[in-house]
C-alpha cells in the first residue's frame, strides 16, 4: 500500500443504516406553507409513522390549497400560529416554515406551548432573536433542532472526521463561501420586512455549518463585514414570478445579494467567508481548511445543493515528499438529505435524543451572521458579544 492509499483508507466512510422511531404516530403540524413546506410536506409523506395533522398560514386560502395539494385532506386549518397553539393540544411535532422575520416569534410561542420544533434556516434574522428562541427552548424543555440537511449528507460528515482525526493538526485559517452566477429567488426571500437577511442568511448560513461545525464550532469573537445589492436591484438580473415582473422584483428587492466577512474565532482560528446570489464569476473559491499538519481543499458547488462539489484533496507532507490525496465523493444514497433532516428530528423526539442540529450550534452562526449586518452598517469591525442563556 502507497503512502497516499495508506492516509486515503484512514478516512474510509462509515455509513450506518439509520434507526426508524417505531410504534408510534407522530402528529405534525407546518407554520407557513410557502416554498420550503413543500419540502417538509413531501418528506412527512414519506415517513410511514407521521400524520400531517394541522397547517398554519396568514394568506386566506394558501393552506387550504397546500392540503389539497399534498393529500392532507383532514387537516386542520388556521390563519396564524396563535391560532393553531390556541385549538392544537396534542401534536407531537411543528416544522416552522415562515419568512425569517417571524421565524422567532413563532418557535417561541410553539416552545412555549409546549411543542418541539424544527426551525428552518436561518434560525433568525438577528442575535438578539436567536438568544429569545434559546432562553425559550431552555425553559419549555422542548426539543429544538434547526434545519441545516447539508449536516445529513456523507461526504459533510467526511470533512468533519478528517478534521477531528488530528490529520489536519492545528487549524488556522479556513475559506468558505460561493454562491451562483445567477440565482436570486423571489418570493418573501428579498424584501427586507419578511426576509430581513438574503444571500448571508439563505445559502450563507449553510457554507459557514459545513466548516464551524468541521472545527467543533468555536465561538466567534470579531467581524468585519461587508454586503451589497448590485445585482439584486437590476432588473436584468431578475425574473418574474407568479405575481411580479422583473422590474417589479427589482423595485422591491431590499436585502444582500453578496456578503464577504473575515471572522476571528476562538482558538486563534481565521475565517474567510463569501456568498453571493449573483456575480460575475463561476464560483469565489472552494472552501480550504488549513492545518499546521495538512491542509484540505473542498470544491465548491454551483448552487450550494447540499454537498460537496468534487473530490476533496487533502495535502501531506509524508516521507519528506509532498503528497496530495483525492478523497473520493461518497454517492448519494436514499433516503435524501431533506428526509435525513426530518427522520432525525422525529426520531430525537420519539427518544429523547439530542436535537440533530442543535442551537447551541446555530447561534454562533447566527452571531457571525449579526455581526455582518453590524460590521456592514457600520464601516468597521466589531466584536460578538453572546450572553449567558
Amino acid at each position: 500500500m502507497s503512502d497516499s492509499d495508506k492516509v486515503l483508507s484512514s478516512f474510509t466512510p462509515d455509513i450506518k443504516e439509520e434507526k426508524k422511531a417505531v410504534d408510534r404516530i407522530f402528529r405534525v403540524a407546518i407554520v407557513g406553507t410557502g416554498w420550503i413546506a413543500e419540502s417538509h410536506a413531501r418528506s412527512y409523506l414519506h415517513q410511514p409513522d407521521v400524520k400531517v395533522v394541522a397547517l398554519a398560514d396568514l394568506i386566506p386560502g394558501k393552506a387550504e390549497a397546500f392540503a389539497k395539494e399534498f393529500g392532507f385532506t383532514d387537516a386542520h386549518i388556521y390563519l396564524s400560529h396563535k391560532d393553531l397553539i390556541a385549538h392544537e393540544t396534542d401534536l407531537d411535532a411543528v416544522s416552522v416554515c415562515t419568512y425569517n422575520r417571524t421565524h422567532a416569534e413563532c418557535t417561541i410561542d410553539l416552545l412555549n406551548a409546549g411543542f418541539n420544533v424544527l426551525l428552518e434556516k436561518p434560525m433568525t434574522v438577528t442575535l438578539d432573536e436567536a438568544v429569545a428562541i434559546m432562553k425559550a427552548e431552555k425553559k419549555s424543555g422542548k426539543l429544538l433542532s434547526i434545519g441545516f440537511q447539508p449536516r445529513m449528507d456523507a461526504n459533510m460528515q467526511e470533512i468533519k472526521k478528517i478534521v477531528e482525526s488530528g490529520a489536519l493538526g492545528k487549524v488556522y485559517y479556513i475559506q468558505t463561501g460561493g454562491g451562483r452566477r445567477f440565482g436570486i429567488p423571489n418570493s418573501t426571500f428579498i424584501e427586507d420586512k419578511t426576509a430581513g437577511i438574503g444571500a448571508v442568511g439563505d445559502i450563507g448560513c449553510y457554507s459557514m455549518d459545513m466548516v464551524l461545525n468541521a472545527v467543533g464550532y468555536p465561538k466567534p469573537l470579531t467581524v468585519t463585514g461587508y454586503m451589497s445589492d448590485f445585482f439584486g436591484k437590476n432588473p436584468e438580473y431578475q425574473r418574474p414570478d407568479k405575481f411580479h415582473t422583473a422590474e417589479e422584483n427589482a423595485a422591491r428587492f431590499s436585502v444582500d445579494d453578496f456578503a464577504a466577512a473575515f471572522i476571528r474565532l476562538e482558538g486563534g482560528i481565521i475565517l474567510d467567508f463569501r456568498i453571493a446570489w449573483a456575480m460575475h464569476i463561476d464560483t469565489p473559491g472552494d472552501t480550504i481548511i488549513l492545518g499546521t499538519k495538512a491542509g484540505l481543499r473542498i470544491p465548491s458547488t454551483d448552487c450550494w445543493n447540499g454537498t460537496v462539489g468534487g473530490p476533496m484533496t487533502l495535502y501531506t507532507d509524508v516521507g519528506g515528499l509532498h503528497t496530495q490525496t483525492t478523497i473520493p465523493i461518497i454517492p448519494p444514497k436514499e433516503p435524501g438529505l431533506f428526509d435525513r433532516k426530518i427522520r432525525s428530528f422525529l426520531d430525537a423526539v420519539a427518544t429523547g435524543a439530542p436535537a440533530p442540529v442543535p442551537s447551541s450550534q446555530i447561534l454562533y452562526n447566527q452571531a457571525i451572521i449579526d455581526g455582518i449586518v453590524r460590521s456592514a452598517k457600520l464601516g468597521r469591525e466589531v466584536e460578538i458579544e453572546i450572553p449567558e442563556i
